[in-house]
């Protein structure tokens, strides 16, 4: 293992610990809204802290951006955090949510981690070395029809500009694919299509830290990833396509004919 990947291991699982720890007490957790349907708790705050710690004590020239803390230091070298991705199924207490760290250099996604604590399955990708679960190699599915395919979708819950496009979107794909879900964690969700388990994905309105480390696991494991016409610059726009390579041109027509000119960027 690469020893950037080695550290964002450790530091994905020391925020799993915090994060199962005060998964036992849900209901005392302070909460606060960074705006309309945005949670953040002070478990993603201690998560993200515990993460920054121990990449700075290993890489203390390296840039950070964070959901919590924003952005710091200037480098070729930066780190893209999530400490907590599905704050919102988290608060609830339904068991969807996940860390997620990737390191981007020079504007490539170098290594990726995304830890789901609950089922302590722990997702790794390394750029030329391939994806794998708990140290077992995966791939994307094999499925080629969009007719057999389960896709993975997150509903827009914090900017409304596009929610007609993205309607058309979901109602195409519920008569074209064999079943839409939303589980409500985007870093999960990619990992679950570099394992296999979805056969695509898509979603508008994302952040880098979303989707910087699941998008190097999709196409380590043989998937493709682009914004919503297929092309790069889906970490700037967040919109994002993922899937396998057969049904990826399907994924993409199904959605073109819904979008604006606004999402083709």
């Amino acid at each position: 293992m690469h020893p950037t990947l080695t550290t964002a291991v450790k530091a994905a699982r020391r925020a799993g610990q915090i994060i199962t720890r005060a998964s036992q007490d849900v209901d005392l957790l302070k909460v606060s809204s960074k705006r309309q349907n945005d949670f953040v708790t002070e478990v993603d705050r201690a998560a993200e802290d515990a993460i920054i710690g121990i990449l700075r004590e290993a890489y203390p020239d390296h840039a950070i951006l964070a959901e919590e803390s924003g952005a710091s230091g200037e480098s070729e070298y930066r780190w893209i955090i999530d400490p907590l991705d599905g704050t919102t199924n988290f608060i609830h207490g339904m068991p969807q949510y996940a860390v997620s760290i990737a390191l981007e250099h020079r504007g490539l996604m170098q290594s990726a981690v995304v830890f789901d604590p609950v089922r302590n399955e722990l997702f790794t990708a390394s750029r030329g070395r391939g994806a794998f679960l708990n140290d077992r190699r995966i791939r994307v599915s094999r499925r080629a029809k969009l007719g057999e395919a389960l896709v993975g979708t997150g509903f827009p819950y914090r900017v409304w500009d596009h929610v007609d496009a993205y309607l058309g979107m979901f109602k195409e794909l519920m008569e074209k694919t064999s079943g839409l879900r939303r589980p409500g964690a985007a870093a999960l969700d990619l990992a679950y299509v570099a394992c296999g388990r979805f056969d695509g994905f898509f979603e508008i309105g994302l952040s880098p830290w979303d989707i910087a480390a699941g998008a190097l696991l999709v196409t380590e494991a043989g998937g493709l990833v682009g914004n919503l016409t297929g092309e790069t610059g889906y970490l700037d726009s967040g919109n994002l396509v993922a899937s396998t390579p057969r049904i990826f041109p399907a994924l993409l027509a199904a959605i073109e004919p819904h979008l604006t000119d606004a999402l083709r960027s």
